[in-house]
């Protein structure tokens, strides 16, 4: 057990609403009749029992309220929203893009009260939710902002000082590296157990990142109970699976993706993410365990239960993307409870719950060698035999789109000359085609699971990337001593796989830097290369004092000076002393041709309906429409999205889109879209549904505006 030490600092700044109203009725069952957890329970099904929204009646559903989140003002950037609100008794808790916790009345949308959870100009990290737990009269509202855990009272919005100091709990604190040079956040709402908060990590995907351990606080007091170290330490299991003292300096293996819970058998179930570097583990030889593994913990003490690895060595971003769905199947005429997994290279793993063998043959195939220099790739990976893959996972010169002579020449002659065979066909000097990619697969918005029929409902992203790999110092070495050109460098090497080499980024979700001396100052832009912000992992540690100067000299075009750490480049051999750092320049960015047009042919998005008793597929349709790009006459295109299905005992699953700013309802049954309706901006949230009073809502949180930068909530009911 670690002993966490604390910083004082002064409480946040609580907005309290005059009164506080509870409307409706408190149900005896809050799991059957309101949303209480993300993606609706522990079990992480995103299934509702409300049928009264229903096939029948779902085309008239209408928006009976809309609550705007004005913690932005107007002007700024518009934040993208992936919250997905709780309800308890008849009280929604979500949060904004700025990290700004509400509390709601559901069934009128009016504020109850407001609660800001960062200081004015620090920077806000994507989040995903809010965590409810309450002992008698004590109701709080566990959530993280920036690197703290924090209480606040769920009746008042005031931040409960007697929780870890002054209602916060660092979560810098308490993992291997020094907390001062680190900045650790939660992505995704931890989960309660019995008076236990579990929490995972979201770390940087970069070289010197810590280790992603998982943890667990007292609710009541932030007391921590105890820490698994998910990159192991001497006489720990999954030791053996790394170099020797790797513990000291490898990071990553964190659960970013979220956790799920069985109550009865006391045990917490985790998606973890990739060992860092994702791309290149020279220094981190052999499988990694606990990397990119479904990890089975006892939930009291956080010892070691059962894992299955779905990923050896990882070398292509290839994190568990979402929590595992906790979910009961048929097997032999027997009902089996089960752990469902979906994964970013599109394959779903059902493994049994108490042991984690496989409850469909799984087999280990040979895989392509790596041609890095120091790399040993793993020389097998796990493919299940049943269910099969719900994305595409491999492709030839004929799925290569054709919008003109020329595109279409440009993109061949690229996919012939990268290294591609199949998939995990390791990354190389000479550029490898990947597929599935970074994206997904899946991603965090994961599956829904219906119990009553033991389908599995799954969204899935078919988008290649190019994986470009360089040596980071050559390839980015400043060509001068400025701080100017030290800067360019660092930021080419740091920040340009997302915000692009021109600073043009890919908005919403990597906002163009060209202009920021424009929208932000330059202590805020350099609190928030620290700390993090939005999508963005934090920086801090990762960069030296001076690479950060340097990065706010170039990002403000601020000319001249001499840099004291500059690294000019160097003809000739390389320093033996220095290991190489190899990276991929073109991370997280679709193969497109020259024109800007997907390089695959479509559909780019689609649902999958997946029966986990047979693991056989139902259905699948495309999701989303590039009208521009259809063909006349032709399907829908499907368009990237991140955010997962809900499915209800009304026979609908609902999902909302991302660039065409759409929310779906489908027969769960058929995949016939039943409803359809426009949102006032990109979408990148789960849906969730609740009852209050005998009348059915459907509410999802929806990104910013113009007008209103930092999103809003918007509820949805039948007249």
């Amino acid at each position: 057990m670690n002993r966490l030490l604390f910083n004082s600092r002064s409480l946040f700044l609580c907005i309290t609403g005059i009164s506080l109203c509870i409307a409706g009725c408190t149900s005896t069952d809050k799991h059957d009749n309101t949303w209480s957890d993300y993606k609706a329970d522990a079990h992480s099904s995103s299934y509702s029992s409300l049928d009264q929204i229903n096939v029948s009646n779902v085309s008239q559903l209408e928006n009976v309220w809309t609550f705007q989140m004005d913690d932005l003002p107007q002007g700024q950037d518009p934040v993208s929203s992936q919250s997905n609100p709780i309800i308890v008794d008849g009280v929604m808790y979500v949060n904004s893009g700025k990290q700004t916790v509400y509390a709601i009345d559901a069934a009128t949308g009016k504020e109850i009260w407001s609660c800001k959870t960062i200081e004015e100009g620090q920077p806000s990290a994507a989040s995903r939710g809010v965590t409810y737990w309450e002992s008698g009269d004590d109701r709080r509202i566990l959530y993280s902002s920036g690197n703290y855990l924090m209480a606040i009272d769920a009746k008042t919005g005031k931040i409960i000082p007697s929780f870890g100091t002054n209602g916060r709990v660092n979560l810098n604190e308490g993992v291997r590296d020094d907390p001062e040079k680190i900045s650790l956040s939660l992505s995704t709402p931890g989960r309660i157990f019995k008076d236990l908060i579990i929490v995972g990590l979201r770390t940087p995907d970069a070289y010197n990142a810590p280790p992603g351990y998982i943890r667990a606080y007292n609710c009541k007091t932030g007391k921590l109970a105890w820490t698994f170290h998910t990159i192991p330490h001497p006489g720990e299991p999954g030791y053996e699976t790394w170099p020797p003292d790797a513990y000291k300096y490898a990071g990553g293996a964190n659960c970013w993706a979220g956790l799920s819970i069985d109550r009865t058998r006391g045990m917490v179930f985790l998606a973890l993410g990739s060992p860092s570097y994702d791309y290149y583990g020279a220094d981190r030889k052999g499988e990694n365990l606990f990397g990119n593994c479904v990890l089975a913990l006892d939930a009291a003490t956080g010892h070691y239960k059962w894992h299955f690895q779905t990923v050896h060595h990882d070398l292509w971003d290839y994190d568990l993307p979402a929590p595992p769905n906790l979910v009961t199947i048929k097997k032999d005429g027997k009902d089996v409870d089960a752990v469902a997994q979906v994964t970013k290279h599109g394959f779903v793993f059902v493994l049994d719950r108490e042991t984690g063998t496989p409850l469909y043959p799984v087999e280990e195939r040979k895989v392509p060698a790596s041609n890095m220099p120091g790399e040993e790739a793993w020389p097998t990976q796990p493919f299940p035999l049943k269910p099969k893959a719900f994305v595409k996972q491999s492709m030839t010169e004929d799925d290569l789109n054709h919008y003109s002579d020329t595109d279409h020449h440009a993109i061949l002659e690229k996919f012939r000359s990268v290294r591609y065979e199949g998939l995990f066909t390791p990354p190389d000097l000479k550029g490898t085609l990947s597929l599935p990619a970074t994206r997904g697969g899946a991603n965090w918005g994961g599956a829904a699971y219906d119990p009553n029929t033991s389908y599995l409902y799954i969204r899935g992203n078919n988008l290649p990337e190019i994986i470009t790999m360089v040596d980071l110092d050559k390839h980015f070495a400043a060509r001068d001593n400025s701080i100017f050109e030290t800067g360019r460098a660092v930021y080419l090497k740091n920040c340009s796989a997302c915000h692009g080499a021109e600073m043009k980024g890919v908005p919403p979700t990597f906002p163009a830097l060209a202009d920021i001396k424009d929208k932000m100052s330059e202590k805020e832009a350099l609190e928030k290369t620290r700390m993090g912000g939005g999508q963005m992992p934090a920086y801090k540690g990762v960069l030296t004092a001076d690479e950060e100067q340097a990065i706010i000299a170039f990002l403000y075009d601020k000319k001249g000076g001499q840099a004291t750490g500059a690294t000019p480049a160097k003809e000739g051999k390389a320093d033996e002393r220095t290991p190489v750092r190899y990276g991929n320049i073109t991370g997280y960015q679709t193969w497109s041709d020259p024109s800007g047009n997907p390089a695959m042919k479509g559909p780019w998005n689609t649902l999958s309906a997946l029966n986990l008793s047979t693991g056989e597929y139902a259905w699948q349709i495309p999701v989303g429409n590039d009208e521009k790009l259809q063909e006349k006459g032709g399907p829908i295109t499907g368009l990237l999205a991140r955010s997962g299905p809900m499915v209800t005992a009304g026979g609908l699953v609902f999902i909302s889109g991302a660039a065409d700013k759409k929310l779906w309802a489908f027969d769960k049954n058929t995949g016939k879209m039943v409803w359809e309706t426009s949102l006032p901006a990109a979408n990148n949230a789960n849906v969730c549904t609740f009852s209050i009073g005998g009348k059915q809502f459907v509410a999802l949180g929806v990104g910013g505006t113009k007008e209103h930068p930092s999103g809003s909530i918007m509820a949805f009911a039948l007249p």
